[in-house]
């Protein structure tokens, strides 16, 4: 399991008081978001970085076809 911290947020006034009205979790809601983004933003950085990779392989696969594809049967 992650080790936990406490920290601050600022969070609109209206939407905390209604989630805890509906006895939504704040922290586990926050948490769980926040890794969603994390994640996503991981994904696009490395999308990013290796662009020029992906392009090369594209392009190469494109120009000679997929390795050993004459020997596939699907």
């Amino acid at each position: 399991m992650p080790v936990k911290h406490a920290t601050n947020l600022s969070l609109s006034s209206d939407v905390l008081d209604a989630a805890k009205r509906l006895g939504i979790n704040i922290s586990q809601v926050c948490d769980n978001h926040l890794r969603e983004v994390v994640r996503h933003e991981q994904e696009r950085r490395w999308r990013e970085d290796h662009a020029d990779f992906i392009a090369a392989y594209n392009a190469t696969i494109e120009a000679d076809g997929l390795p050993l594809d004459e020997w596939r049967s699907f």
